[in-house]
Order: C-alpha cells, then sequence, then structure tokens
C-alpha cells in the first residue's frame, strides 16, 4: 500500500502529492553491487561506474547504432524534452534488470549522448526528470519508463496496470486525481523501444509508381487478411511474412489491385476499456511508436527482426507490381486525456507535444480519443514529417492515408488549408512525391473538409458513398448528387489544379458494415464490443433486401448477391480511384458489427473458405474482370474532368446523361425522382496524349443503372452516339462469362432487369 503526503505550493494554494520517500522513489536507487547506478545527489541520478556517457550529437533524433570516437561503435541517444530538469537513460539486459546514464548534453532542447558499446538489440527506455504541475500541464514522473519517440522497434506490449499512469488512477476522488502523481515504477510493465541498425539501401527493390489515375487500391488488415488463409504456413498467419507470402500475393495480382492500403501497422497500444472486457484493439487506430513496425505482426522476433521482415513484405509487394500505402494516426497518441496512461510524449513534455485547453490539465480534443497532438508546435511537425521521411526512404513504402486529416491541418484552432503541416508537406522534396491520400474531417467544430484540401492531395469521398448506397437503396430524390459521384465529383474538386482522381471513391470502408452486410443487416449489431450496442454509426444507408440478417430464403439471397454486383460494378466504372475493403469481393461479414475495431477473431478476419462457394467464387470472378475492365480502358480511368461539351462537328460530347427515353437529359430530368440513369463515356474525347505523344483513343461504353424493383424500358441513344451497342457487363446474371455479349441495334428499346446495371459497349 502507498502511503502519501501533500505539499502545498505557496501562492498556487495547489496540491502536489508524492510518496513518503519520494527523494528513493524518484532516483529509484538500487543495490552498487548489481552495477547499476546507486545513489541520488539533489535528485539527480549519477552515471554508474562502467557505464560512460560520451557527449555524442543531437542529431540524428532516436538511438543510432554507428561507430564514435576513435573507431567505437556504440549508440547515440538524442530526445528532445523541452522543458524537462534532466533526462536519464535506460537500459535493461535479458533478465529485465535495469541500468541508468544521465544524459547531461543538452542542445537546443535535446538530451542526448553517446553510449559506447550498446549494440542493436539493446532495449532501452528514458525517465524524465521536471516539475509535477498538471494546472500548468506539467506531467513530468521519472517513476515512469517512457518509450522513445523515435524508436524504431518496440518490445513487449502494454498492458495498462495502474502502475503505467503517472497518477494514481484510483484516487478516491476521481476529479482530482490526475492531479496526484503516483511514484510506482513503471518499467516492468511497459514495452521498450529497441536499438536498430540496418544499412540496407533498396537497391533490388523497384517500385511500381503507379499513376493515381490507374490506382485501384485495397483496403487490408496485415493480421485478419492471413490469419485464416489455409494455404500459408500456420506459423505465418497474422504477420507481414504472411502477407509477403505467394499464397497472400496471388489472390492480390489475380483480383487486379495496384495497392493495398494497410490499416496500422505503427506500433499501437490497447485501451484499458478492453482489455478489461478481455477485448483488444484490432483496427490499431491507437498509435504509440511512430517509427516501428508493430511488434505483434512479426513472425521473426521483437527485438530489431520486425523490421527486416516488413522490409521483406514491401520488397515482396513491390516485386508483383503492388504499392504499400500506409494508414498513419498521428493525430493523436494512446495516451489519451489527463486520466490516460503515462507511456510517452505525456512524460515527456506534456504541453510540449499535446494541445491542451485554457484550463491546462484539459487536453483540446478534435480526434474523439482524448487527445490530439500539438502540430503546430516545430518539435511535433518534425517528430511527423520525420517519421514519414522514414517509411517512404529506409521501410520502402509508397504512400499514407491520414486518419482524420482535419486534425493535423489545424493551425492554433480551426482548420486552415495554408497549416505549417500542410505546407511542410508540399515543399518536403521526399514527401510531395507519394501517394498522400486525407480523411478529410475530424469530429471538432468544422472539422469536416471534404473537397478542401490542396491539390497534392486526394481524399476519401464519404459523399460519393452516401449517394451510391442512396441510389442503390432506392433512398435518393433525385439523380443530381449521382451524376456528379459516378463522373469523378467536379463540384468538389475542379479548382485549384485537382483532377478526377482527388476522390477516393468507396461504398465500404473498415469503419462500417461490410458489402455483405450493408445489404444483409439495416440496423447494427455490435453487441460483441460490450457498450450494449451503443457505439458504432446508426447512419448505415444500409437495405437488408427484406429479412434482417442472414436467412434461407433463396429470393432474397438471391437479391443481395444481385446488389453486392451491383455496388461493385459502379464503383468500378466511376470516374476516380476505387477502393475495394478486403474481403467485399468474397461476401465477407461481420455478422452485422459495423464498428468491429476491438474484433481480433472470426469476426474480422477474412474467411477464405468463402471462395469454395460458387456464388461468392462468382462474385470474386466479377470484381476481377471489372478491374481488369478498367485497367484495358483509359475512358474509364480519366486524368481530365469530363467537359460535357461538344469536340466535333457531329455534337458527340465526352460525357452525355440519358434518360430511359433515349433522350438527353434536361434540367428538368436532374431534379426529377428516377430509378434508372444512362452514363455515355466517349472514348473519343479523352484528353491527354500517351508516352509517345500520340492522342488516347479508346472505346465508348454506356452504363445504364436501374435501382427499380421492376424490369424497365430503356432506348439506346441512336447516331451519333452509337450504331450499335454490345452487352459487356448485366449484373443480374450471377455468371458474366468472357464470350462476347448480346448486341442490340441504336434506338432499340431493350429491356432492364429489376435492380441491374447494364454496360454496354459502343461500336
Amino acid at each position: 500500500m502507498l502511503s502519501f503526503y501533500v505539499v502545498w505550493s505557496g501562492s498556487r494554494g495547489r496540491p502536489q502529492v508524492s510518496s513518503a520517500a519520494e527523494q528513493e522513489a524518484v532516483a529509484g536507487v538500487v543495490a552498487a553491487e548489481e552495477g547499476r547506478p546507486a545513489a541520488v545527489v539533489n535528485g539527480a541520478r549519477l552515471k554508474a561506474p562502467g557505464v560512460p556517457v560520451w557527449p555524442g550529437t543531437p542529431v540524428p533524433l532516436g538511438a543510432r547504432f554507428r561507430v564514435g570516437p576513435d573507431g567505437v561503435a556504440g549508440t547515440n541517444f538524442a530526445l528532445w524534452a523541452g522543458g524537462a530538469e534532466s533526462v536519464e537513460l535506460c537500459l535493461f539486459d535479458e533478465q529485465g534488470r535495469e541500468t541508468r546514464a544521465r544524459l547531461s548534453e543538452l542542445t537546443h532542447e535535446i538530451w542526448h549522448g553517446f553510449v559506447p558499446g550498446v549494440m542493436p538489440g539493446q532495449r532501452y527506455g528514458y525517465r524524465v526528470h521536471g516539475r509535477w504541475d498538471p494546472w500548468t500541464g506539467g506531467r513530468w514522473n521519472p517513476a515512469k519508463l517512457l518509450l522513445d519517440p523515435y524508436a524504431r522497434a518496440v518490445d513487449g506490449d502494454f498492458s495498462l496496470p495502474p502502475e503505467v499512469y503517472g497518477h494514481v488512477r484510483d484516487w478516491p476522488q476521481q476529479h482530482v486525481a490526475d492531479t496526484v502523481r503516483d511514484e510506482r515504477d513503471s518499467a516492468p510493465f511497459v514495452p521498450k523501444g529497441v536499438v536498430v541498425h540496418d544499412d540496407d539501401d533498396w537497391a533490388d527493390d523497384r517500385r511500381p509508381k503507379t499513376p493515381w489515375a490507374d490506382s485501384v487500391i485495397y483496403e487490408v488488415h496485415v493480421r485478419g487478411f492471413t490469419k485464416l488463409h489455409p494455404d500459408i504456413p500456420e506459423e505465418l498467419r497474422g504477420t507481414y511474412a504472411g502477407l509477403a507470402h505467394p499464397a497472400a500475393i496471388e489472390h492480390l495480382v489475380k483480383l487486379g489491385v495496384t495497392a493495398v492500403e494497410l490499416l496500422p501497422v505503427h506500433q499501437f497500444a490497447h485501451e484499458d476499456h478492453l482489455l478489461r472486457k478481455g477485448l483488444r484493439n484490432y483496427w490499431g487506430y491507437n498509435s504509440i511508436g511512430y517509427f516501428a513496425p508493430h511488434a505483434a505482426y512479426a513472425a521473426s522476433g521483437t527485438t530489431g527482426e520486425q523490421v527486416g521482415e516488413f522490409k521483406r513484405m514491401v520488397r515482396a509487394l513491390h516485386a508483383a507490381g503492388i504499392e504499400v500505402i500506409l494508414d498513419v494516426v498521428y493525430n493523436h497518441t494512446a495516451e489519451a486525456g489527463e486520466l490516460g496512461p503515462t507511456l510517452s510524449l505525456k512524460g515527456i513534455d506534456n504541453r510540449g507535444y499535446y494541445r491542451l485547453q485554457p484550463d491546462a490539465r484539459r487536453y483540446a480534443d478534435y480526434t474523439g480519443c482524448g487527445n490530439t497532438l500539438h502540430v503546430v508546435q516545430p518539435h511535433v511537425l518534425r517528430l511527423i514529417t520525420d517519421s514519414l521521411r522514414y517509411w517512404v526512404t529506409e521501410m520502402g513504402v509508397d504512400g499514407f492515408r491520414f486518419d482524420l486529416a482535419a486534425a493535423l491541418a489545424r493551425s492554433m484552432h480551426d482548420v486552415d488549408m495554408l497549416s505549417p503541416f500542410l505546407a511542410v508537406i508540399a515543399q518536403d522534396p521526399v514527401l510531395r512525391r507519394v501517394k498522400l491520400i486525407a480523411e478529410p474531417w475530424d469530429v471538432g467544430s468544422g472539422g469536416y473538409q471534404v473537397g478542401a484540401f490542396p491539390s497534392l492531395w486526394t481524399e476519401w469521398n464519404d459523399r460519393y458513398r452516401n449517394a451510391v448506397r442512396d441510389f442503390w437503396r432506392g433512398a435518393l430524390p433525385d439523380v443530381r448528387d449521382l451524376g456528379y459521384r459516378l463522373s469523378g465529383s467536379s463540384d468538389l474538386y475542379a479548382w485549384g489544379g485537382r483532377r478526377p482522381y482527388a476522390s477516393v471513391n468507396f461504398v465500404t470502408a473498415h469503419d462500417g458494415f461490410t458489402l455483405r452486410d450493408l445489404v444483409s443487416y439495416e440496423r447494427k449489431h455490435n453487441e460483441a464490443n460490450g457498450e450494449g450496442n451503443r457505439d458504432g454509426s446508426n447512419d448505415n444507408r444500409a437495405w437488408n433486401c427484406g429479412a434482417e440478417g442472414e436467412t434461407d430464403d433463396e429470393r432474397v439471397r438471391t437479391l443481395r448477391r444481385r446488389q453486392l454486383r451491383n455496388l461493385l460494378t459502379t464503383l468500378l466504372l466511376s470516374t476516380g480511384v476505387p477502393m475495394l475493403v478486403a474481403g467485399d469481393e468474397l461476401g465477407r461479414t461481420q455478422r452485422g458489427n459495423n464498428n468491429a475495431y476491438c474484433q481480433d477473431n472470426e469476426i474480422s478476419w477474412l474467411d477464405w473458405s468463402l471462395l469454395q462457394d460458387p456464388g461468392w467464387k462468382a462474385l470474386f470472378e466479377l470484381t476481377t474482370r471489372l478491374i481488369e475492365l478498367r485497367h484495358r480502358h483509359p475512358v474509364l480511368r480519366r486524368r481530365a474532368f469530363f467537359s460535357g461539351r461538344a469536340h466535333s462537328a457531329d455534337g458527340l460530347r465526352d460525357l452525355a446523361w440519358f434518360t430511359s427515353r433515349g433522350s438527353e437529359m434536361t434540367e428538368r430530368d436532374w431534379y426529377a425522382p428516377a430509378a434508372t440513369l444512362g452514363m455515355y463515356l466517349s472514348g473519343r474525347d479523352i484528353p491527354g496524349r500517351d508516352e509517345r505523344g500520340a492522342p488516347i483513343v479508346d472505346d465508348s461504353f454506356l452504363a445504364v443503372l436501374h435501382a427499380g424493383d421492376r424490369p424497365a424500358s430503356f432506348v439506346l441513344p441512336g447516331p451519333p452516339w452509337a450504331e450499335r451497342y454490345e452487352v459487356v457487363v448485366d449484373t443480374s446474371r450471377e455468371e458474366q462469362g468472357e464470350a462476347p455479349g448480346v448486341a442490340h441495334l441504336a434506338g432499340a428499346a431493350i429491356t432492364v432487369p429489376a435492380r441491374a446495371v447494364l454496360l454496354l459497349r459502343v461500336d
């Protein structure tokens, strides 16, 4: 049991709480016979004999193994801790015994030192001394071992017992608990950074460098994608090595995607409320190490081996022509708010790293996760950009999707498209060349910014998702919004030099229903999350086709498979960059859970046995055929927006819209309720030239989308649009086949099946 006493801080009249044996607890004095630091002088630890610390250098930050003075090998340690009074480096042996050494050099608020003899594989952390004063944002507590923000590998996991909290978590008066300092040592309960040395120059790697307009993105979870794959060795399932396995890559290549967008692979921690329920954070949006590959996804080891394993995965994907995009979470960390644990930044310099409210005890929370990184601060901006460059130059990745990117674009309070973060990215010679995807919103005031990011960026387009979902469930009042979404969302992106590929089109994402669940459930079923089904969105824009959940009714099952084909076909024919979620092409279900962030089990893992079901195999084959069609036809991958104007004397335009009567749509038609829409894409008027400077010419297509519950007549437009049409895709058919489809003469009235998409090639 701990004992505490209160020290009143004079004019402030606020209590500071310390243990009865504070001097010993702060320093953590250990026996000299163990060969470890053993004395405290004025609250500062002395170096133990045999642990020399040379001055070293303040750059680069982190732990970098190198050859030091006189050819002596060792590791340079450098930590930014602006308001700290002193910093101790803590080294751990294989038995977990700790040796501390003081970093006495301070340059531009960076504490640094070179320790000879410290080799790769060494585990380490920091203890940072400073004033405990939560009322002004100071939360220094040297009893807490802190993870190096620049650690390139992390060994161990966060279990979050009371010892890892900087404050006394179970203080009787909870409203002031965060002001009471906890003196218990957290070192036995937290993971450690690992010194890593890797001189890989990537000379044998060939990046695919797929142009944005040609990209098809596949959102995938490293663990969930391979965990149940029967052709991957069991010891590799759920790991980077598993994703690099030929069986995993074979599926990606056959499907035809050009990039995998990996859910977070930065080292992350599990939230306390999940651990108490026996659950874990599965998605990984709770980062704590921005340079370290998440250790739990490594098959080869966690004392630096995970770095090489991740690189081998990237190489294998690149060799297959597939880019690697990381979903990154720089908007907040796993330390949560004032009642959260002290794991890294909070104990290094809380008010230097996080946005605080005017009441500095509290955090500004634009993320819904308890804290927000203060990106306006130069050292925080440096942390993020150093991390991004590291993953590009040393880990080989090809781009990033930024979670809650609007939070990063805030200046002091408001979202600002001239913010330091966006300005730095725009001028960085490494980062401005990679793929940058914004999730263009956060949870703060004014945080919804779809269409507002600068020209360097693409964006997740949730307005596309909403319009397509609403059309196919019969909930659109008219087709105006759908027309914009199918043709590249020019209303959102046709400014400032932006292109159609600024829009990342998606119908589903990791957050929400899977595609199969979207047509099988109208209500969320998140009971397994242990939150009384209160978590997850209530705005699903879903239609269950007549029965909630799984059913034996064959009519409902048939309709659902058709709706899946409609949604996938719409997505892959739309102008912009399509994004699929891993498993949607197989009919993966989460059993109605639309917030499976804590379901590290069969609810979230891909069920590869679905490929043995003829119905789901047919869905996979249709998806591969649509992606191949997209790759083959540049008219479906436009690099410039449609003009809608005639470019020749015959009046043919690059884009035209038709009613079911075969006539071009008028202003009145756009505002009228409609279940049928015809979209004509001219392959004769594609802007730009190929690599040899020749005009780009392609086939022309007519897509007919019919969301009505009964068959409808559609008159095929005549000259100059076409003389004849050939059916290429008909989503009313379970099996598509490869043979040429049925041909129709222009001007003929054809019957479009209920709830179907017809794609016709123009002759």
